[in-house]
C-alpha cells in the first residue's frame, strides 16, 4: 500500500478539528473512498469518541479526509472533524 502524507496545512489543524494522523491514515486504508471536488478525493470513518469537545459531551468522532492519489503515494490536502 502506498505511504500517506498530510500536507502542512493538513497537519496544521490536528489539534484545531481534533483529529490524530493515526485516525486518517486508518480511515483511508479502511473505508470506501467517493468523489470530492475538484478531482480529489474522500472518505469517512467513525471512531468511538465518548469525550468533550468545545465543551459539549460526545460519543462519536467522524474523521473525512480529503485527499489525492499519486503515483507512489496518498496526499492527504485537509482533514474534516465532526462530533455527535
Amino acid at each position: 500500500m502506498k505511504p500517506i502524507r498530510l500536507t502542512a496545512h493538513a497537519r496544521g489543524y490536528t489539534a484545531r478539528r481534533g483529529f490524530s494522523v493515526e485516525e486518517v491514515e486508518q480511515t483511508i486504508r479502511e473505508s470506501s473512498w467517493e468523489p470530492a471536488l475538484r478531482g480529489k478525493m474522500e472518505c469517512r470513518k467513525n471512531f468511538p469518541y465518548q469525550g468533550q469537545w468545545s465543551g459539549k459531551q460526545y460519543a462519536t468522532k467522524q474523521v473525512r479526509p480529503v485527499f489525492v492519489e499519486e503515483m507512489n503515494e496518498i496526499v492527504v490536502i485537509t482533514v474534516y472533524t465532526y462530533f455527535f
